[in-house]
């Protein structure tokens, strides 16, 4: 006999169980949270209204904080509000629908930073057809091609948990609703689905990782006939990039290439790759980017002055 459908809401265990540690873990993950959607949001406007920040790499960079700012809304508000909440659950539905935007979410910024690859590569491999390849056509293509990838992917991983009957327990072992800790949960061999879970997400990851890694090698090699001062410029614009593939991915296929099971340690690499690269991501991009920075820091001056304005 088939098992039933009777699991309407489910418990989450959260991410600290220290009553005394609780206050600090509030504090220290509303203050990330606000700056990370603080940061993104600034390079967004940034970009947008400097007009020197118009090529493909800055187009490229605003939707990646797009994306920053929305994947880390999907869990961080749930583990700020869950610190102080005795009794942490969501229903069913609501579990299933942060299933979904979180892997919609996290994929599309898994093929925008593959898009990114692509552009660094053409702009310094084909720097004198850069201008007539990466048209702006073709990058609202691969933005779109992005979004699409993502949703897609989420549709399969929402729809290879739905399926599934949960007939009790009910706790899930998380902060917030993914597929190892629900796959645990299901009242049936769940095999064959976490197979299915890791030629979808981890083979993406995985694959999207190497393109990658064989992009960034290409264009290293290219880089040894360029004089010093061009390498220069190339290298440091590469090297922000290849630091956020690394910080994501890394923590991405670890999860997510492997066995439907669960270690001590992923909630805290779920952090990492969830709440902490959000807030990186504007910072290295900023940080290492002198264009970026200064178009920043004249936004800055003139919210502060507007700000002023009205006081």
């Amino acid at each position: 006999m088939e098992p039933t459908q009777n699991v309407t809401e489910f418990i989450l265990l959260g991410l600290c169980h220290n009553e005394m540690l609780q206050p600090v873990c509030f504090v220290f993950f509303v203050l990330l949270y606000i700056a990370t959607v603080l940061g993104n949001l600034l390079i967004i406007v940034t970009v947008k209204n400097s007009q020197y920040l118009k090529s493909p790499m800055y187009f490229f960079l605003s939707y990646l904080s797009f994306v920053d700012m929305f994947f880390s809304s999907v869990t961080a508000p749930t583990l700020i509000v869950d610190f102080f909440v005795e009794r942490k659950t969501i229903s069913f539905d609501g579990c299933i629908a942060q299933l979904f935007v979180f892997h919609f979410f996290g994929c599309t910024e898994t093929f925008l930073l593959t898009m990114m690859a692509y552009d660094r590569y053409i702009a310094i491999c084909k720097p004198l057809h850069y201008t007539t390849i990466m048209t702006g056509c073709v990058c609202g293509s691969l933005v779109m091609a992005s979004w699409v990838g993502g949703f897609v992917h989420s549709i399969v991983q929402t729809l290879l948990t739905i399926q599934l009957p949960f007939c009790g327990p009910n706790e899930i072992d998380h902060y917030f609703c993914d597929v190892h800790p629900l796959l645990k949960l299901a009242c049936t061999d769940t095999y064959r689905v976490g197979i299915m879970v890791i030629a979808n997400t981890g083979m993406i990851s995985l694959i999207c990782f190497v393109v990658l890694v064989v992009s960034y090698i290409i264009i290293l090699v290219s880089l040894r006939t360029r004089s010093s001062e061009g390498r220069c410029k190339a290298l440091s614009t590469c090297a922000s990039h290849i630091a956020v593939v690394i910080i994501f991915f890394g923590p991405l296929i670890f999860m997510y290439l492997r066995p439907s099971t669960t270690f001590s340690e992923d909630k805290m690499v779920t952090v990492f790759y969830t709440i902490i690269t959000p807030i990186l991501n504007p910072l290295i991009h900023t940080l290492r980017n002198e264009e970026v920075k200064n178009g920043a820091l004249i936004i800055l001056i003139w919210i502060i002055w507007e700000f002023s304005l009205l006081m």
